[in-house]
Parts: C-alpha cells; sequence; structure tokens
C-alpha cells in the first residue's frame, strides 16, 4: 500500500533574473501562472497535503492564490532551510513528502507518482533525475549497478570521469516524513554561500546507513524558469507537444 504525499513547493526566490515586478512564479505560460501549472498537478496527484514557501513578493501569490498554505522563508537561507519552513505545518503528517520547485511547472503526474513511489521500507528518499542534451550546468548523479543514489556531484566539482555520468539531478525529491525533519536539522553552511543545501541531505543519508533511490523524468518536464528567454522555451515546448 503506497504512503500518503504532502508536497512542499519552494517559491521563495526573488527571480530578479526575470526583468519584472511580477513575481516569477507568476508569469503566464500557455495562460496559467507557472504556479498554478504545478498546484494543478498536485490537485490530480491527490497529496493529503501541501504548502508553499513564500518570500519576497508573497503577497502577489496570496491574491493570485486566495486560500492557499503557505509558510514564510524570511531571510532566505537555502533550499534546505526554505523546506525547514514547512516543519511546523506538517510535524504530524506520517508518509512522504514531495519537494518541488514552484518554477519548475511540467513536472507530470505520472513522474511524481513514480518518484513517491520508491520511497518505501528500503529507501527512505529518492531523487528525481534527467538526462538533458548540455549536462554542463548540472550536478550528476552518481549511481550504483541497482541504480541506487550514492552521491550529488555539482559538475564545479566532478572529475573527468563523472563529467562524462549523463544523468543529473533536478532538485526534485521524495522523502520520508520521519526522516526528513532529522537530516535538515544536522544540515551545515560551511560553503561559499552561507546557505543549507537540501542537496547535502544525500550525503546525510548515506552516512546513516539509508539507501536512496532514483527515478527518471524527461528533460521537458523539469525545466525551470529563471529568465524571460526560459520562459519562451517552455513556451515552444508546449506548443511543440500539442502539434
Amino acid at each position: 500500500m503506497s504512503m500518503p504525499i504532502a508536497a512542499v513547493v519552494l517559491a521563495a526566490g526573488k527571480g530578479t533574473r526575470m526583468g519584472s515586478n511580477l513575481h516569477k512564479v507568476l508569469h503566464p505560460l500557455a495562460g496559467r501562472p507557472l504556479l498554478g501549472h504545478l498546484l494543478d498537478t498536485l490537485d490530480t496527484l491527490g497529496v493529503a497535503k501541501r504548502v508553499v514557501v513564500l518570500g519576497s513578493g508573497r503577497y502577489q501569490i496570496t491574491q493570485a492564490f486566495p486560500g492557499l498554505n503557505t509558510v514564510l522563508q524570511e531571510p532566505q537561507l537555502g533550499t534546505a532551510h526554505a523546506v525547514r519552513m514547512a516543519e511546523k505545518t506538517l510535524v504530524d503528517f506520517k508518509g512522504t513528502i514531495l519537494v518541488l520547485y514552484g518554477d519548475v511547472p511540467l513536472v507530470k503526474t505520472t513522474t511524481m507518482r513514480r518518484l513517491c513511489a520508491v520511497v518505501d521500507s528500503d529507501h527512505s528518499l529518492a531523487v528525481l533525475g534527467f538526462h538533458p542534451e548540455d549536462t554542463r550546468t548540472y550536478g550528476r548523479l552518481v549511481t550504483n549497478a541497482d541504480a541506487e543514489l550514492e552521491s550529488i556531484v555539482e559538475h564545479a566539482d566532478a572529475t573527468m570521469a563523472q563529467r562524462e555520468i549523463g544523468f543529473c539531478n533536478s532538485g526534485i525529491m521524495a522523502v520520508r516524513s520521519d526522516l526528513l525533519w532529522p537530516l535538515l536539522s544536522t544540515v551545515g553552511n560551511d560553503n561559499r554561500k552561507g546557505e543549507y543545501y537540501l542537496t547535502d541531505i544525500v550525503h546525510l543519508a548515506r552516512k546513516q546507513g539509508h539507501r536512496i533511490a532514483t527515478a527518471v523524468a524527461a528533460e521537458g518536464e523539469v525545466m525551470g524558469v529563471n529568465s524571460q528567454i526560459e520562459l519562451q522555451a517552455l513556451e515552444q515546448l508546449l506548443a511543440e507537444a500539442v502539434e
């Protein structure tokens, strides 16, 4: 029997590269806000709970989506810190917690369900990967013969052999609720930006002996929007899909 699913959607970023006063996740894609696409998919998935983590420009989002369950990340100290903001809201939830991004709007219901399905008694955590045409800006998912994740290596830190790996990190994860909060509490910020990174929980979980699963998405599903050019690329992708 599959575990219930709760979703945490990260949408606290300022989105300055969009060159607009409109919050990044409210920019329209095929006539629907980016965040709206993702929320519609979560409705189809049938999540038990969903929490959207907001920061700068949060009132724009709450006005666009009245009744949305939100929490505030202020200041913004990284992705692990952002997910921790949802802990009080989800503290009593027992099941799988799916971590998504408000500016990555096209992840399919079937992909979310497949990612969550591999989180079980043997695998406490699962990471969604993909095979991009150009791997240069992505962290690599280093897996073993059983397709279990051993580490995430950023491109800048990867060896030449690791850079040959075509399986890349989307940033999207599913984690058992009983593991997520304890792991997040141990994430440090000893890095150049002084931020708390969600990807660090992979290393921490491995140190504790947990096995980590992977699932695969098409590249188009995990394309994010950080600029008007990237938004146009998603518009083109959707247009081609309906031709």
